[in-house]
């Protein structure tokens, strides 16, 4: 009597089907992981707006790819060259619909504002300086024997947090909220300065006279700046309604937009080139005034903006 011998099983056989249906479905189950859970937000040849260096950009969609578990898109900026062209996610898009192009205005008007209120380095060089660096323009070098020194790079006005912080509101009730500054201000920009000037004049006794320059060359830059470069496309017609009658701007005008007037300054005083010493004083009496500005800032400045007429009809013909 013998025992049978059992017949052999093709167990690698079975192990290599096995393997094979796990490899399988690791694939799958990877493939699935890959795979986008939602459609792309944004399509090929599709206009949006663009995030670059915290400001918003019309940009148009070119391509359109799934990478990495999230969706990227690669923009091209309009009006700019195609080396701008990057990829993007998600998060620096938006649809480009009318309430964000509004959003769009407000948000690069903000961040203009905060580039201006950024202090600018000076770079002076001693009067007696004669060191040559390079080739030089003819008046750079003319300038630069007589000591005089380009303003813009010298003009440091540091304006206090709580006067930016005035701009950053001014700039949203005009931009986003549709709001205006009501006309004619009290106390307007020619009674804030006269009033400067009276609180230097007791200060400083004989050394009014000074003050006395600043303040009527402070007066004359506002009043040719404010229609130039110190308005909203919002406030244009409410200027030309004001200054109908030949009025002067500053004796309409207050507190609100003689701020923004300090922003633009450096760039209005940028090709005027004085000496050093003149440039110190000149400086000291502009960051001077805006300590002025803001120890009277409820005195001054408005807490909020009115309506501007046509949004209240448009809302009145609306609720009837």
């Amino acid at each position: 009597m013998g025992s049978s011998k059992p017949e052999p099983t093709d167990d690698s056989s079975t192990e290599s089907d096995d393997a094979t249906q796990t490899d399988t479905d690791t694939e799958k189950t990877e493939t699935d992981e890959e795979s986008p859970r939602t459609p792309a937000l944004f399509q090929e040849d599709e206009k949006v707006l663009a995030f670059h260096n915290l400001l918003l950009y019309p940009a148009k969609v070119m391509k359109v790819d799934y990478r990495m578990k999230q969706w990227k898109y690669y923009v091209h900026y309009l009006g700019w060259k195609k080396n701008w062209d990057e990829w993007v996610g998600v998060d620096r898009l938006m649809k480009y619909n009318e309430e964000n192009v509004k959003k769009q205005q407000l948000i690069n008007e903000k961040q203009d504002i905060e580039k201006n209120l950024k202090p600018r380095r000076a770079h002076m060089k001693p009067k007696s300086s004669n060191v040559a660096r390079g080739k030089k323009r003819k008046h750079e070098s003319l300038n630069k024997e007589k000591g005089s020194i380009p303003m813009e790079q010298v003009v440091n006005l540091q304006i206090p947090p709580t006067l930016k912080k005035q701009l950053v509101d001014d700039c949203e009730f005009i931009t986003h909220l549709g709001k205006l500054v009501k006309l004619p201000r009290r106390p307007n920009v020619d009674e804030i300065l006269n009033k400067y000037r009276d609180y230097r004049s007791k200060k400083d006794g004989l050394k009014a006279d000074s003050t006395g320059e600043i303040v009527k060359g402070l007066r004359s830059y506002f009043d040719k700046a404010l229609p130039a470069m110190l308005l909203y496309k919002s406030e244009r017609q409410q200027y030309e309604d004001a200054v109908a009658a030949g009025d002067s701007p500053s004796t309409i005008y207050g507190a609100e937009h003689l701020l923004r007037l300090f922003v633009k300054l450096p760039e209005l005083l940028v090709e005027i080139e004085v000496e050093e010493e003149t440039l110190t004083e000149l400086q000291q009496k502009f960051v001077d005034f805006l300590k002025f500005l803001q120890k009277n800032q409820s005195a001054f400045f408005l807490p909020t903006y009115h309506i501007a007429e046509d949004v209240e009809t448009s809302t009145n013909k609306q609720d009837d």
